[in-house]
Formats: C-alpha cells, structure tokens, sequence
C-alpha cells in the first residue's frame, strides 16, 4: 500500500471545502468496504484520503413530501431494518439482507454502496489489462474469464456488472442522489447516477472531484404496491448476484396499475427497462405476460464466451420476481 495523506473534518463545511490534490486520487472514506480493499491490492492508491466518519450523516428520517431520507452514512444494517423501510420499502431491505454478510454490512455505508466498484477479476488483478483501472489498456474480460460479467449495456471496452444489491432495489423505488461540494448541492436521479461505460469505461458516475453524497431519497411509498427483491446466485450466501431483480408492482380490479423493476448481476448498471415496464401497464398479470415483459427486458442482450446462460437465467428471475410480488398483492 502506497503512502497518503489523512484529513479527519469533524463538519460538512470542512468536507465539502477540501481542495483535491493536484496529483494523485481524492477518496472520502465511511466504512472501508471496498476502498481499502483496492488499496491493499494497488487498484486504488489515493494520494488523500478522507475520514467522514464524524460527520452527521447517518439518520434516516422522512421527508415533507412523505418520502424518506437516507443518510450516506447509515449502515447497510441499520437501513435493512428500519421500520421505515421494512414497512414502506421492503424491497430495499431483502437487497441489503441478501448481499455481503451481517459484518459487512455492520461497515458498509449507503453513499459507499452507491460507490462500490465492480468485482471483475480483471479490475482487482493489476496484472491485467482494463480500460476501467487504466484507460486504454484493454478488456482482458471479453476473451477472458467472463462468466458473471455483463450482457447488457456493455461495449468493447469494458464488460464488468455493478455488484450491489442496494443499487438495484433503489433504482426500482426511483431514488434521488443528493451531492454537495464547497456549499454547492445538486441533485441526481439514480438512473443518471450509474453510467454506461462506452469508450470511458473508468468513468462510473457524474460526480466531480470533491462532490461527497450526502444523502438519498426515497419518493412517497405508494399504497397497495408490493415488492420482492429476488436474487439468483452460486451459493446460497456471501455471493454476488448472476441474476437479481427489484420488483415494484401494484395491481387493483385485476390490473397492473403500477409496474417497476430493475435487474442486477446482468449489466454494468443496475438495468430498468421502461418498454417492458410499459408493456406491463393496465393488463391482467399472467405467466405469458410476464415472459412477454422478460423476453423485451433482455432484448438486445450480448453474450461473451462463457455467460449465454445468463440470458435465459434473467428471464426466468424477472418472471419469478412478478410472480412472486402478484401473489403478495
């Protein structure tokens, strides 16, 4: 591990006033999860490092628009068992409760969940060629081992999935990123938070050096509207999905009236599909129809060498998903 500079801000001002280094990374530091893992195999090597430990950012308290504010610093633990959210938002507590385990999820943090980095092999092995870590070198992915990586959203240059549970369940409840920087607070939707790697595959989000997340919201729960977080993987516990998906869905008189889901463990995003959630709108839920919604949800898909089976696994998951929220309706 490379040496670095330690800066501990007991306020936000003092977060949010610190200028980046002319040289070298910038990383705000919660839970450690992720980024001293990186760190200790030379993936991250930040020039200075920021505790935020200290800072007042980790309540979870409702909105005046009947939404719910969630702190970048509350634990993934604590979040998976609010009332809050188990009443109004279950869906994102089966996600935090089926990823990592409980002394991961002790540390872990939202902000730095929404952060987490791929587990591409490739990505964590310094020996390797990848576009994400040092641009332009080349995907050892897409001729390599590539069987939990992504079929959707993709390109030539990189293939790796985002590995959390967390994102794809708010993805699904239509969270809102909030971000400050040097008194500066802007706002960003979840699904303009996660970018598509194209030709800049080591750019993963719109933030700018210095911006910290301060805190997600949730909009209003919608009454009557179940949800399910199903997640398919190759051992029962401590794993990264293949297949996940987030399912939001209401239905009334016999009708879908209201149809929301996201997919994990297929993309290099958490994926939504407005046309297949459109195709679900004021129609009478079916086995048919929920493989009609499935079969246009992974429509374009593209396969690398070892991960076909993937495309008929996320089909099914999204089916057992909708089946599972129609018969909890």
């Amino acid at each position: 591990m490379d040496n670095f500079h330690f800066s501990r801000p007991t306020t936000l001002t003092e977060a949010t006033a610190i200028t980046p280094p002319p040289t070298g990374a910038f990383r705000f530091i919660a839970g450690g999860t992720t980024l001293v893992d990186l760190m200790k195999l030379g993936v991250e090597t930040p020039s200075l490092i920021v505790d935020i430990n200290t800072l007042p950012l980790d309540t979870i308290e409702p909105t005046p628009d009947g939404g719910l504010k969630i702190g970048a610093l509350v634990r993934n633990s604590a979040l998976a068992q609010h009332p809050a959210v188990l009443r109004n938002y279950a869906v994102l507590s089966q996600a935090l409760l089926s990823g990592a385990s409980p002394q991961l999820r002790n540390m872990a943090t939202t902000g730095g969940n929404l952060m987490q980095r791929t587990r591409c092999i490739y990505f964590r092995d310094t020996v390797y060629a990848c576009n994400k870590r040092t641009p332009g070198s080349g995907c050892s992915a897409i001729d390599g081992h590539n069987r939990t990586l992504a079929i959707l959203g993709a390109s030539e240059h990189c293939i790796a999935t985002n590995p959390s549970d967390m994102n794809v369940a708010l993805t699904a409840l239509d969270a809102t990123v909030h971000v400050q920087n040097k008194g500066r607070e802007r706002t960003i939707p979840i699904q303009s938070f996660f970018l598509l790697p194209g030709d800049t595959p080591h750019l993963e989000h719109p933030l700018e050096p210095g911006d910290l997340i301060t805190h997600v919201t949730l909009p209003p729960p919608i009454p009557g509207v179940q949800t399910i977080y199903l997640k398919l993987r190759d051992r029962a516990s401590y794993e990264f999905a293949l297949s996940s998906a987030a399912v939001v869905l209401g239905i009334s008189d016999g009708k879908i009236h209201r149809a929301q889901f996201a997919m994990g463990g297929i993309a290099t995003r958490p994926w939504r599909s407005s046309e297949a959630e459109h195709l679900l709108q004021g129609r009478a839920p079916s086995a048919a129809l929920f493989r009609q919604a499935a079969e246009t949800a992974l429509h374009g898909a593209h396969p690398r060498s070892e991960n076909g089976f993937k495309v008929e696994l996320a089909k099914r998951c999204l089916v057992r998903a909708l089946t599972l929220a129609t018969k909890t309706a």
